[in-house]
């Protein structure tokens, strides 16, 4: 048996699908004229491919389920034809594609009230939340004493800011320099995912403005391999502790990240670390972002 047709299986919803989103759209929202003999509601088949840029049988087979082929290009301009939101967009692209769109980067976002309260259910586990341009938006009192992060001015307190520019973060984190390579590279899959994006752009700026070490090592293009999940930090009053850590996806589409530290079990200095935990004071608190 030959394998399925690229659209033997979803002509019909992909059909219904554009033509109830076309017909929704009047003709003066795209800046055309509303005219007096329309016998359909909406746009005809004709005005959208031209404000799509293609041609109308093309626009016509699509919307017929045939088996032609179409570019994500193409999509994501029928998409903002069609003013679709992100949900429909989604939709969209797994009718045509049978995949999901790549999704554009994002590193503005907000912090649910939710994860908050969750950080602060972890008393001796260092949590904190970063956005796509790995700005540090919140963060537990464990990881406040750890990473210090309520002490830095809003505007840089960014993870990778710090890693490279804060001579206590380089102390904290022992090795600093196999760490700062295998941290900077995650960093790097994130930024290919926003290169269009001014914030992060500019962070890259800064920081080769701000350290030599940053500068030579985002010019060599080189990728180093995970960290498999072991952080080696020196804390001044504890000394070497090894740590697990993980990140969680709080939010996919806004890339909003939680990261997660536990320190080692089983050992001496992470019972000094829990310790040494329990007898900080009391945080002054963390922001809402």
């Amino acid at each position: 048996m030959s394998a399925p047709r690229t659209l033997e299986r979803t002509r019909a919803e992909l059909a219904e699908f554009l033509r109830s989103r076309r017909e929704r759209i009047s003709p003066e929202e795209v800046g055309l004229p509303a005219g007096s003999r329309r016998r359909t509601p909406g746009l005809r088949r004709e005005e959208v491919a031209a404000l799509a840029g293609v041609g109308l049988s093309w626009y016509t087979w699509l919307e017929q389920g045939r088996d032609i082929s179409v570019s994500a290009t193409f999509l994501d301009n029928l998409s903002r034809t069609l003013k679709l939101d992100a949900t429909e967009r989604r939709h969209l692209f797994l009718l045509a594609h049978q995949r999901l769109p790549p999704e554009p980067g994002r590193t503005w976002c907000v912090v649910p009230p939710l994860i908050h309260r969750l950080m602060g259910d972890l008393p001796t586990r260092p949590a904190y939340v970063l956005n796509l341009r790995w700005d540090v938006l919140a963060w537990n009192g464990a990881a406040d004493r750890v990473f210090g992060f309520a002490a830095q001015p809003m505007e840089r307190r960014n993870l990778l800011w710090l890693l490279f520019t804060s001579p206590a973060m380089r102390e904290l984190f022992e090795p600093w320099e196999e760490q700062a390579l295998q941290i900077l590279s995650s960093f790097r899959r994130d930024f290919v995912r926003a290169t269009q994006d001014p914030d992060i752009t500019a962070l890259v700026k800064d920081l080769e403005k701000a350290s030599p070490d940053f500068k030579a090592w985002w010019r060599q293009q080189d990728i180093h391999g995970p960290c498999q999940g072991v952080r080696h930090l020196h804390i001044g009053d504890v000394g070497p502790v090894d740590f697990e850590h993980t990140t969680l996806t709080i939010d996919e589409d806004r890339h909003l990240r939680l990261v997660y530290y536990a320190a080692k079990e089983g050992r001496p200095q992470s019972r000094v670390f829990e310790q040494w935990l329990q007898q900080a004071p009391e945080p002054a608190g963390v922001p809402a972002a």
